[in-house]
C-alpha cells in the first residue's frame, strides 16, 4: 500500500506516556500522536530519525502520527493500524499461498467473546478465522511479539482454539513490519502466557504463519513468508 497523506521526517525526543511522543521538526519541538501502544523502546530512542503522517481532521490534538523510526539502516512500521491494511490487501491480491482458496472477506467479525480481524470463506461455505498480529520488535534479525505483555492476544490465541475444535478453520498471522529477518518465536520473556498459548494454538492445528514487509518511507506492502520458530 503506498501512503496517500503526507510523511515528514523528524528527530525524536522521548515518549513520556504511550498515545504521545516529542520530536524535533526543522529544529521546532513538536508533540505527535504514537499509533501503538507497544513500548518500541529499542526504536524510539532519542535523536532517531522517524517518520511522520500529516493528519488532516480539524478534530485532532495533534498534527501528526509517528508511523515508522530508522533501526540503524532498517526502517521499521510502529503504526498498529498498518498490519490489517497490508493483510487485507495481499488477501485480496492472493499473495498468501494458504489464504488463496478463500473467496469471501469481510472485516472485523465476533465469534464467541472475541472480535476477530477477518472471516473468510471457500467456495463451498466453509469459514476460518483469521487474526492479525503486529510486529516490531527485533533483535539480531530474530523477530518477536509481543513486546509488551497482551491479555488480549492470549485471548485471542484461545479463542481461535475455540473455533478449531467448532470445526471451522482458524490462523494467525505475524505481520513484521519490516524486511530481511532471520526468524520469528514468541517472546517468552515479555509474555510467558502468550507463548505458551501459541504453542497451544499450534498443537490444536491453528495454522501460525509470520510474513515480512518491503518498507519505505512511502509505502508498506506484504513480502515474503518468514520461518516460525515455536
Amino acid at each position: 500500500m503506498i501512503f496517500d497523506k503526507n510523511i515528514v521526517k523528524a528527530e525524536f525526543i522521548n515518549r513520556p506516556n504511550r498515545f504521545e511522543a516529542y520530536v524535533y521538526i526543522n529544529n521546532f519541538q513538536v508533540k505527535v500522536h504514537v499509533p501503538n501502544t507497544g513500548r518500541c523502546r529499542e526504536i524510539l530512542i532519542p535523536g532517531t530519525t522517524v517518520l511522520l503522517r500529516e493528519g488532516n481532521s480539524p478534530t485532532r490534538k495533534t498534527k501528526y502520527d509517528l508511523i515508522a523510526g530508522y533501526k540503524g539502516e532498517r526502517l521499521i512500521n510502529i503504526d498498529s493500524q498498518i498490519p490489517n491494511k497490508v493483510v487485507y490487501e495481499a488477501l485480496k491480491l492472493k499473495k498468501i499461498s494458504y489464504f488463496k482458496k478463500y473467496v469471501k472477506i469481510e472485516k472485523e467479525k465476533i465469534f464467541e467473546n472475541s472480535r476477530f480481524d477477518f472471516e473468510l470463506w471457500d467456495k463451498s461455505n466453509r469459514q476460518c478465522y483469521l487474526e492479525v498480529k503486529g510486529v516490531t520488535f527485533e533483535k539480531n534479525g530474530v523477530t518477536m511479539f509481543p513486546d509488551a505483555p497482551t491479555e488480549r492476544g492470549r485471548k485471542h490465541l484461545l479463542e481461535l482454539v475455540k473455533a478449531k475444535k467448532a470445526g471451522l478453520d482458524a490462523a494467525v498471522l505475524f505481520l513484521i513490519q519490516m524486511s530481511n529477518v532471520k526468524y520469528f518465536t514468541p517472546y517468552d520473556k515479555m509474555d510467558k502466557e502468550f507463548g505458551e498459548n501459541l504453542r497451544y494454538a499450534k498443537q490444536n492445528n491453528v495454522e501460525i504463519f509470520a510474513y515480512d514487509c518491503d518498507v519505505g518511507e512511502h509505502f508498506i506492502t506484504l513480502r515474503d513468508e518468514v520461518k516460525v520458530k515455536l
